[in-house]
């Protein structure tokens, strides 16, 4: 499947009824040590994401955007403060517990793509699945639908190098979308891509955000926020703001 070219930019974007709540951050703080030197890379934040939401988090470099989203995609836990990921409590839980809820509730796309060398566009999808212990048969088939998914079915045997850099980036969307997760996180998703290439892929979020996933945008380039619902900017470690950017569609 092919997606249909980017709609014009005047026509209405809709913003979908919220479900339950998947994210309830509560008076998050994170420290790091250096040295002598204390920083407070969060400093008491509370953000709560319902599923069906589409977020873009923003803010300037030494904001806490990296930290809040090391946090939401569970690469690391809060210094003090309160974490619930799908009613579960996050905030305390040991490696294992934290890698299995990035495995199977987390999709995460990287501004670097992230994708393996030597695989198959097919094998680079399979994997979250390999760890998840999916049976062989059931996750090349998978993997298979997420590639049609996102345009690539004629790309299942290419490896890497053999792809564009938009290509690459579909593969990584369709490894994220694979287990069909809680939420899809992406850090900087466009960021290696030419700004025609990268419209081309936000509209593929904008396309998944329509067919019912939540997606957490991580960016400090207001052209890719716009494609976002609501947009939370964050300033020293602080939530500055937090807007819903498209009125709600009737309902």
């Amino acid at each position: 499947m092919i997606p249909p070219p980017p709609p014009d930019p005047a026509t209405p974007r809709t913003l979908r009824p919220h479900g339950p709540l998947v994210i309830d951050i509560r008076n998050v703080t994170k420290l790091y040590h250096m040295g002598d030197e204390t920083v407070h890379a969060l400093r008491g934040v509370t953000l709560q994401v319902h599923r069906n939401e589409y977020l873009a988090i923003m803010g300037p470099s030494g904001s806490g955007k990296s930290t809040l989203m090391n946090m939401l995609g569970c690469l690391d836990t809060p210094t003090s403060g309160h974490y619930e990921f799908n009613g579960k409590d996050v905030s305390s839980m040991e490696d294992d517990e934290l890698a299995a809820i990035r495995n199977r509730e987390i999709g995460f796309v990287f501004q670097t793509f992230n994708l393996l060398p030597r695989s198959t566009s097919l094998h680079n999808v399979e994997l979250p699945l390999i760890y998840a212990g999916v049976p062989p048969n059931e996750r090349r088939e998978r993997a298979r639908q997420a590639l049609d998914h996102v345009g690539l079915g004629d790309r299942m045997l290419h490896k890497p190098n053999e792809l564009s850099g938009g290509q690459r980036q579909r593969v990584a969307v369709a490894r994220a979308l694979v287990n069909h997760p809680s939420i899809i996180l992406a850090d900087e998703p466009t960021g290696n891509l030419d700004s025609k290439t990268g419209e081309e892929i936000m509209y593929l979020f904008d396309t998944l955000y329509e067919q019912g996933n939540t997606i957490i945008v991580v960016t400090h380039e207001e052209d890719i926020a716009r494609h976002a619902r609501r947009a939370v900017r964050l300033r020293d470690g602080l939530i500055e703001s937090d807007r819903v950017t498209v009125e709600p569609a009737a309902v």
